[in-house]
């Protein structure tokens, strides 16, 4: 997807807050880190609900797209995870969290764009999820590297027809890298893993308090408690997991 051609879609779609079904469902792209590994198995009782307070700084132009769609016998929901301002991270290489209800037979495509160059960062075809619910990508398995202060905007694209691609069905979001605050840090350094995605949430660093949540069900994928977690902080943001589109 060209630079030219992206701002084309995004520029004809509507911004929307979708009703995201089914988001307690757990599935990444590409997998994620098994039960058993290193990673703790926590419950969610024993820690602080993550309540996000989007930073000041946050710019406009976050969340386009999503909602129901579909074309023959693929109709979804699609939604990337991100706030409808720029989400923050805090991390070089962070991961995207997105969202569809059910697999589809059809072509996905992940880019990355750089607002500084015409030509994508990152543009890659995703493997087609086993099963529908949140997938995650990790921008280090695809050697991406995030500048600090530059607003990146990412797209998941549901491929319709390759010839026209200004039929896609697109869903994106914007990301910016920045420093953590010395204050933060020391919060950050103090904190239990179970403790950390509300640390993250209250410093309004969206996309490593999605990832750190998510951690915490990698490797507790049995605890409702978690994955209620989540849920909560997605709503926090507009996406619904509770309700039909």
């Amino acid at each position: 997807m060209t630079r030219t051609r992206c701002l084309a879609v995004v520029a004809s779609m509507a911004i929307l807050l979708p009703a995201t079904a089914g988001l307690s469902q757990e599935t990444k792209s590409p997998p994620a880190s098994a039960p058993g590994s290193s990673q703790p198995a926590a419950s969610a009782a024993s820690a602080p609900t993550p309540v996000y307070k989007p930073p000041i700084r946050g710019a406009p132009g976050g969340r386009i797209g999503g909602a129901t769609r579909g074309v023959a016998r693929d109709v979804f929901v699609l939604s990337v995870l991100a706030p409808d301002h720029t989400g923050l991270t805090a991390v070089e290489q962070p991961s995207l969290f997105w969202f569809i209800s059910n697999p589809i037979s059809l072509p996905l495509e992940l880019t990355v764009m750089d607002p500084r160059q015409a030509q994508p960062l990152l543009e890659t075809s995703l493997l087609a999820p086993q099963q529908g619910g949140i997938q995650r990508v990790r921008l280090a398995d695809h050697g991406v590297r995030l500048e600090p202060g530059v607003a990146y905007r990412w797209f998941i694209a549901v491929v319709t027809d390759p010839g026209r691609r200004s039929r896609d069905i697109l869903s994106g979001g914007a990301i910016e890298r920045a420093d953590v605050p010395e204050a933060l840090q020391s919060r950050l350094a103090a904190a239990r893993a179970q403790e950390k995605p509300a640390v993250y949430a209250e410093g309004g660093y969206w996309y490593d308090a999605l990832a750190a949540i998510s951690d915490l069900i990698d490797g507790a994928p049995g605890d409702v408690s978690l994955q209620s977690e989540r849920q909560d902080l997605l709503k926090q943001i507009g996406l619904r997991a509770d309700s039909q589109p």
